[in-house]
C-alpha cells in the first residue's frame, strides 16, 4: 500500500512542477482606441506664429477652416491684421477670411481635388508685414483611429496543455525506473530531489523592443511634454519670451524695518493733569507745522489762584502806570525834557510786553481753570486717538500721534557676508508691496556698533520719495546692486514656478506643445534669475499666467 502511495506522487509531482500560472491568454483583445479630433499645419517667421486647424475636407465642396495668428516671440494673439490668403498653383481658388476674435480667423474655401495644397499667407499688422506658406492641406483625407493592443494570442509552447502533458509523461518514466528499482535508497533520492523541484507558476516574459505607444518616457513617469489648444492660450493669456544670453548684475538682500524720519514723527501728550475740552483735528486729517490739535483745560488750586491774580493785578497795574505817564509826557512834549520822554516810552513798552506774556499764559483766565493750547510740531497725518473730549489726563499722557509718511528711514541688518558687496554696491532699491513700484535708497549712517547677539549690524537707509506707500514698522528687503556683471543665460523671475518641491519653468516647443524643464538656479535679482541648467538660448519661456501652465501640466 505504501509502495503504491509513493509512485502516485512521483506521478503527479512532474505535473505540478510544471503547471502554468493560470493567466487568461483567450482570444479577447483589449484595444484602446484615440481618434484625432482635427488636422493641423503650422508655420513661423521671425514675426508671427501662424497654426491652421481644419476638419476632414471634402473636394468640391466648400469647407471651414480655423486660422490663428499670434506674435512668435510673446504668442500675444495679432489683432486687427490684414489678411490675403491665396492657393500656391491654384490662382483660382478663392478664400473668404472672417475675424472671428483677436488672433482667430475663420477660412472658407472650396477645393476642388483630393490632394495636398499649400496656402500663401500675407499679413500686415501694427507687428509687421511678412509673408508665410502652410504645407499639406489635404484634401479627402480622413481622419485615423490609433489602436493599442494590451494583450496578444499565446504561443504553443506556453500553453498549460503543453507543460500538463510533458509533467504527465515524465512522471510516468519515472514511476516505471522506480517500479523496477528495488532499493530502498533510490525511492527515497527520488522522491528527494522531486521534492526540491520548484511549483512556483512559470510566467513566460517576452522582449519588449523599448517604444511606448501611448507616448510616455520609458521611466514610467508622466511625460515632460503636453499639449495645450490655441484657444485655451489665448483665453488664458498665456504669453511667452524668448531667452537669451544677457548682461546680469548681481545683487544682495538685506532685511529691514521701516522707520520715522527725526522730523516725520510727533506725539502729542498733556503738560499737565486736566480735561480735554477740545480736538481740533480728527483721525487721518493732514495737518502742517504749528497748527492747534488740542486745548486741555488745567485745574488751578486756591493759593495757586490767588498767585495768578495777584501777579495778574501787578502787571495790569504797572502797564496802566507806565502807559499813563508815558502818554501825559507825550502831551506836552514841546516843554517836556527828551530823557524824560524816551524813560517813559521804554517804560511803557516793557509793561506792554510783560501783559502780552501773562495773557498769553494764563489765556485771560484768572479763575479756577487755566487753557492748554497744543499745537502740531511737525506736518502729518494724525492717528487713532487714545482720549475723548472731557477725558481725564494726567501729566505726559500721550493722546495721539502725528507721522509724516513722505519721508521714512530704514534700518538693515547687515551680516559679515554682505558687508564687502555694501561697501561695493552702486545702488540700493526697495520694492512696495502694494504696486511693486521699486524706490531708491540713500544711506544716511553706516554701522557704528555690533550686535552681539546675531553679530549683525545695524545700517539706517533714507527712501527717497516714499510717496505714502510704507507704514512705520514695516518689514521691506533692501536690495544691494552690485558693479560686477556677468554674461549668462537669464529668465524673468515670474517664469519660475515650483512642481513638486523643484523649480521649473515651461518652454513652448511649438504651436500647441510645450514642455516643462526643471532648472538649477544661479544669483538673482529683483527682475531675473541666472539659469545654470534647464535651458538654452533662443528658447520661448512661459512668463505670464505660469500658475494655469502648471494646473494644466499636473491634470495631463
Amino acid at each position: 500500500m505504501k509502495r503504491l502511495i509513493i509512485q502516485l506522487l512521483l506521478g503527479l509531482l512532474p505535473v505540478i512542477a510544471f503547471a502554468h500560472g493560470g493567466e487568461d491568454h483567450g482570444d479577447a483583445k483589449k484595444t484602446a482606441v484615440s481618434p484625432a479630433s482635427y488636422f493641423a499645419s503650422e508655420a513661423v517667421s521671425e514675426i508671427y506664429e501662424v497654426l491652421l486647424k481644419y476638419s476632414p475636407i471634402v473636394p468640391g465642396k466648400e469647407s471651414s477652416l480655423r486660422l490663428y495668428i499670434s506674435e512668435y516671440n510673446n504668442n500675444k494673439p495679432i489683432d486687427s491684421a490684414k489678411l490675403e490668403i491665396s492657393v500656391a498653383g491654384n490662382p483660382n481658388i478663392k478664400i473668404a477670411v472672417v475675424r472671428i476674435d483677436k488672433g482667430v480667423f475663420e477660412l472658407k474655401a472650396t477645393f476642388p481635388e483630393k490632394k495636398a495644397y499649400n496656402l500663401v499667407v500675407n499679413i500686415n499688422s501694427y507687428t509687421g508685414i511678412d509673408l508665410i506658406q502652410l504645407n499639406n492641406i489635404e484634401a479627402g483625407k480622413e481622419l485615423t483611429v490609433v489602436t493599442t493592443e494590451s494583450s496578444s494570442h499565446p504561443h504553443w509552447y506556453s500553453s498549460n496543455w503543453f507543460f500538463g502533458v510533458i509533467g504527465l509523461l515524465i512522471g510516468l518514466v519515472i514511476m516505471f525506473l522506480v517500479n523496477k528499482s528495488r532499493s530502498r535508497r533510490m525511492i527515497a533520492s527520488a522522491i528527494i530531489l522531486f521534492c526540491l523541484l520548484p511549483t512556483a507558476t512559470y510566467n513566460p516574459v517576452s522582449a519588449h523592443d523599448g517604444h511606448d505607444e501611448a507616448g510616455a518616457k520609458n521611466s514610467g513617469g508622466s511625460s515632460t511634454t503636453f499639449l495645450v489648444e490655441k484657444e485655451t492660450q489665448f483665453l488664458f493669456s498665456i504669453q511667452t519670451q524668448k531667452i537669451g544670453t544677457g548682461d546680469f548684475t548681481e545683487s544682495s538682500v538685506l532685511l529691514g524695518t521701516v522707520t520715522a524720519a527725526p522730523q516725520g514723527r510727533a506725539v502729542i501728550q498733556s503738560p499737565q493733569a486736566g480735561k480735554i475740552v477740545s480736538l481740533r483735528v480728527t483721525p487721518g486729517q493732514r495737518v502742517g507745522k504749528g497748527q492747534v490739535v488740542a486745548v486741555i483745560e488745567q485745574q488751578v488750586d486756591a493759593g495757586t489762584q490767588i498767585s495768578i491774580i495777584s501777579q495778574s493785578n501787578t502787571v495790569n497795574a504797572e502797564f496802566e502806570a507806565a502807559k499813563a505817564q508815558y502818554e501825559r509826557l507825550k502831551a506836552i512834549e514841546d516843554i517836556a525834557a527828551k530823557k524824560d520822554i524816551t524813560e517813559a516810552k521804554a517804560r511803557y513798552e516793557s509793561a506792554k510786553k510783560n501783559k502780552a506774556l501773562f495773557d498769553a499764559n494764563t489765556g485771560r483766565n484768572t479763575g479756577s481753570t487755566k487753557a492748554i493750547t497744543l499745537t502740531s510740531p511737525v506736518s502729518g497725518v494724525v492717528g487713532t486717538f487714545n482720549y475723548a473730549i472731557g477725558a481725564v489726563v494726567g501729566g505726559g499722557e500721550t493722546l495721539f500721534e502725528i507721522t509724516n509718511l513722505d519721508q521714512v528711514f530704514v534700518e538693515a541688518q547687515v551680516f559679515t557676508a554682505d558687508v564687502a558687496k555694501m561697501k561695493s554696491a552702486t545702488m540700493f532699491t526697495t520694492t512696495s508691496a502694494t504696486d511693486t513700484s521699486v524706490f531708491k535708497l540713500k544711506m544716511v549712517s553706516a554701522a557704528q556698533s555690533v550686535n552681539t547677539g546675531n553679530q549683525s549690524q545695524k545700517v539706517v537707509f533714507e527712501l527717497i520719495n516714499p510717496k505714502g506707500q510704507f507704514k512705520i514698522g514695516e518689514n521691506i528687503n533692501v536690495r544691494m546692486t552690485g558693479n560686477n556683471i556677468v554674461r549668462q543665460v537669464v529668465i524673468p523671475n515670474e517664469a519660475i514656478t515650483e512642481v513638486n518641491g523643484k523649480p521649473a519653468i515651461f518652454i513652448k516647443d511649438k504651436a500647441e506643445q510645450y514642455s516643462i524643464s526643471f532648472i538649477v538656479k544661479g544669483e538673482s535679482n529683483d527682475k531675473s534669475t541666472v539659469i545654470i541648467k534647464g535651458t538654452e538660448d533662443g528658447e520661448r519661456v512661459v512668463t505670464a499666467n505660469v500658475y494655469q501652465m502648471k494646473m494644466m501640466y499636473l491634470n495631463q
